[in-house]
Order: structure tokens, then sequence, then C-alpha cells
């Protein structure tokens, strides 16, 4: 099955705790690319790029999140295809 990207934006208490480093930490784990980064509304953006499985893979974690973050939703949206050569924090 080809790369998929998808963006997620991960509402609640996500910001200060760590969870963007977290979250790259994770997608590195499961082979995906992408980038975290703060929102001005206090949400944290994920685009996360690879195969379907561990798209899914990562979702599942991103609805849990660090000890750190308290996670209230997470909302996944569709976008276009992108390479990216790593995932990074940004």
């Amino acid at each position: 099955m080809p790369d998929i990207c998808k963006k997620f934006v991960v509402r609640g208490h996500v910001q200060g705790v760590g969870f963007r480093y977290h979250t790259c930490h994770e997608g590195l784990k499961l082979n995906t690319t992408g980038y975290a980064k703060n929102l001005s509304d206090g949400t944290v953006e994920v685009m996360a790029c690879g195969r379907p499985a561990d798209i899914d893979a990562l979702e599942r974690w991103l609805m849990i999140g660090p000890r750190t973050a308290q996670v209230e939703s997470v909302v996944r949206g569709p976008c276009e295809y992108q390479r990216y050569r790593s995932f990074k924090i940004l």
C-alpha cells in the first residue's frame, strides 16, 4: 500500500508539556515522517506521513499522549502527500 499523509490537530493541555518532543519520538519509532508544531490557539498540529497502519498507530498514541499532557480531542484530516526526510519539531 502506498504511503499517505494525515494532519491531526490535538486539543487539551498539550503545550508546554513536551508534547511535540514525545510526538516526534513516537513518530520516528513508527517509521513516519512529518512534524509537530504549536499553534497560536493552544493546540498542536501534527503532520504524519508513512504507511497507513503506522499513521493509525500514531493517531492512537496521540489520543493518549505523554503522561505530562491531557488530551481532550484529536481531529484527523486529509492532506496532500508530501515527502519529509524525518520527523521534526517546528
